[in-house]
């Protein structure tokens, strides 16, 4: 099902602006895509030029244009080289559930800034999208991606985690999930 919007929202919070990812941002992206830290519990291969980084933004910009996904980049207000991205992705085909991804560069970890962003694209998820669930993948080793889901009320959800092939996607992977909160 395709999103709904006119034109890419524009998110903002007390710190953040969460806009559209451009071509500018192939640096940040190749930093993302190219570190360590940031891939040390993803299953993608790691960016090796800055081609491969303007290769995934022109991706990234399908997806958008086709209103398959959303894609946020991250930038502290005032501020336009993004210190991470935040997206809603995997969209169910009623589009009442979607899955949510998120990465911050290294230097910005431990700052409550993904707390802030993941606030805002949940609240935009259900009250504009009228999302009923949002999923997270992750790995059980990914603690601190497992901390920032369950400060904001993901659950583990172990029937969803029983449709996963073990053989295709790995023993060590599992899902949280968030409900729609009444009154929303």
């Amino acid at each position: 099902m395709p999103l709904n919007f006119t034109s890419f929202p524009e998110l903002t919070t007390e710190r953040l602006l969460l806009r559209r990812l451009k071509k500018d941002d192939a640096p940040q992206i190749f930093a993302l895509r190219s570190s360590d830290v940031v891939n040390k519990y993803l299953d993608r291969p790691k960016a090796k030029s800055i081609e491969d980084a303007h290769d995934f933004i022109k991706r990234i910009d399908f997806g958008v244009d086709g209103r398959e996904s959303m894609y946020w980049a991250i930038c502290l207000l005032g501020q336009s080289e993004l210190a991470g991205t935040i997206s809603l992705w995997n969209f169910s085909d009623e589009g009442t559930k979607a899955e949510i991804g998120y990465e911050l560069l290294p230097q910005f970890h431990g700052k409550g800034i993904m707390q802030e962003a993941l606030l805002k694209v949940i609240d935009y998820g259900f009250r504009n999208l009228q999302l009923q669930l949002i999923e997270a993948w992750t790995v059980i080793q990914n603690l601190k991606s497992i901390k920032i889901l369950e400060r904001n009320d993901f659950k583990r959800d172990f029937s969803a985690e029983s449709g996963i092939d073990r053989g295709v996607e790995g023993d060590d992977r599992i899902i949280y999930s968030l409900k729609k909160p009444a009154g929303i």
